[in-house]
């Protein structure tokens, strides 16, 4: 009785449905023939997507490592100097970055528009310089950061002749990976992930910790 419930309220859920339907396409079609759209399990249709080349992996990865940390710091006026907040937030992209020795990584300086253009340009490059810097004194290779860039005042968050703390920052983004085929992550992202969960649960000397916790910039 209890079957033929089940099989009754299954049936009039399709009846809503037209033969175009994925519902109900794929319940009345041989198993694997349909294509799986992300309607249940939203982690196996990135998989297709990266294995079928659909997703672009450094984009992917971009967008993953700018919605787990915060990829800008600012700067004072005229200034490379890295303060407290931004040292704390270099330090966080840090942390992020160690968990993929497979991908690379560019900064990019801003400026405000304070100032002539040639100078800002200047100014933005230094601050990146400062960034890289930081970023290297926490582990990370100078060869996976693998430019730094200066937009100077061309690309204001904010719009003022005036001086905006917003406009002075750097910004760090996935740029690529190590080696030229982005395959490199392909079947070895668990090892990756799981080299990493072994790392965090390895008691740090003393030393480590003030590596880790320390730094210069500017």
């Amino acid at each position: 009785m209890k079957y033929l419930m089940t099989t009754a309220i299954a049936a009039a859920a399709l009846a809503g449905c037209t033969p175009a339907d994925p519902t109900f396409s794929s319940f009345y079609s041989e198993a694997g023939s349909t294509l799986e759209r992300g309607d249940f399990g939203n982690a196996s249709m990135n998989n297709l997507l990266v294995q079928t080349g659909q997703q672009d992996y450094t984009i992917n990865l971009a967008r993953r490592f700018a919605s787990d940390v915060n990829s800008t710091v600012n700067f004072a006026f005229n200034s490379t100097a890295l303060d407290a907040d931004a040292r704390a937030t270099l330090m966080r992209q840090a942390d992020w970055i160690r968990q993929f020795p497979e991908v690379r990584f560019k900064v990019y300086g801003h400026t405000d528009l304070v100032g002539s253009q040639s100078y800002n340009r200047t100014l933005g490059l230094r601050r990146a310089q400062a960034v890289v810097a930081f970023l290297s004194s926490q582990g990370i290779s100078r060869n996976r950061l693998e430019a730094v860039a200066s937009f100077g005042e061309t690309q204001p968050l904010v719009v003022t002749e005036g001086r905006e703390r917003r406009n002075r920052r750097t910004v760090t983004e996935v740029s690529g990976f190590v080696e030229r085929d982005p395959t490199l992550l392909n079947g070895k992202y668990a090892e990756v992930i799981f080299r990493e969960y072994v790392r965090s649960a390895t008691p740090r000397t003393q030393a480590e910790g003030t590596q880790i916790t320390t730094g210069t910039g500017g």
